[in-house]
């Protein structure tokens, strides 16, 4: 049997667990929702020694990859895989970037050295890295944020961001069980403002969207105005050509639709 242990079942992971137990799999993972304590050495050990596939999404701490430090010399798998974020390409003031632009730290300017590290760190152990921009999906979208009344729309003209439903994660991931070691862009076709969104989330939901506001106006926390400071629209090119991937939700109008349309199918 083919079996898969995943470092971090968040958000993302749990999906991607679910595609594979689906699919006939044996996964164990760390993390709350997992079955593993990740400071048991002995039982992640053992995980190890019975895997045929690893994957991580657990992020540096403190400029530090938790999982190499204290695991990477028990992963010499055939296949390893890594969620990464394409925060690794820093600030590029809107313009398109691919697998073979420079990183932070090698020629590119950023908050992300840490980020930047571990993924040059997993791409040498011979990963599939998947770099993620902005994830959103059900429980995790602007509706929610309009819905707490936490949404705003900041006044940036010019500025995009990129997104990625997680269920285009999790089938991205899936695809790159087949894939040879390198970088993966998973990103949807149409980078776009968090103004852009918060509009359509508020017009699915029949409700005014907030002021619009400078950035000063906003209040933001330090976190988030580092968030605002970056500006790139990510190309997911080598994604199609290699994985023969496609983003079932190609923009943010989609995704939402679809998490709408779920919320009124499960009786929300």
């Amino acid at each position: 049997m083919r079996q898969m242990v995943i470092f971090g079942l968040g958000y993302t992971a749990t999906r991607i667990a679910a595609r594979l137990r689906a699919a006939g799999w044996h996964v164990s993972a760390t993390g709350s929702a997992g079955d593993i304590d990740f400071a048991d050495e002995l039982a992640v050990r053992a995980a190890l020694a019975g895997a045929t596939h690893v994957l991580s999404s657990v992020p540096p701490a403190n400029g530090i990859d938790p999982v190499l430090a204290r695991y990477g010399d028990s992963l010499r798998h055939a296949w390893i895989g890594y969620l990464s974020s394409t925060g690794v390409y820093g600030d590029t003031g809107g313009a398109w970037v691919d697998e073979s632009a420079a990183v932070v730290g090698q020629g590119g300017t950023g908050r992300r050295a840490a980020r930047s590290d571990a993924d040059a760190a997993w791409l040498a152990k011979g990963a599939r890295v998947l770099r993620l921009p902005g994830i959103y999906g059900p429980g995790r979208s602007a509706f929610d944020k309009v819905r707490e009344g936490t949404a705003r729309r900041i006044d940036m003209p010019g500025q995009v961001f990129s997104r990625v439903h997680v269920d285009d994660i999790a089938s991205g991931a899936l695809a790159a069980l087949h894939a040879p070691p390198g970088a993966y862009n998973l990103a949807d076709d149409l980078p776009a403002s968090g103004a852009a969104v918060t509009e359509e989330a508020c017009r699915l939901l029949g409700v005014a969207p907030p002021p619009l506001q400078s950035i000063s106006e906003a209040g933001l926390s330090p976190a988030a105005q580092g968030f605002y400071s970056e500006n790139r629209r990510v190309a997911n090119g080598k994604a199609r050509r290699v994985l023969s991937w496609r983003p079932r939700y190609r923009d943010y109008a989609s995704g939402l639709a679809a998490i709408l349309a779920a919320e009124g199918t499960d009786g929300n």
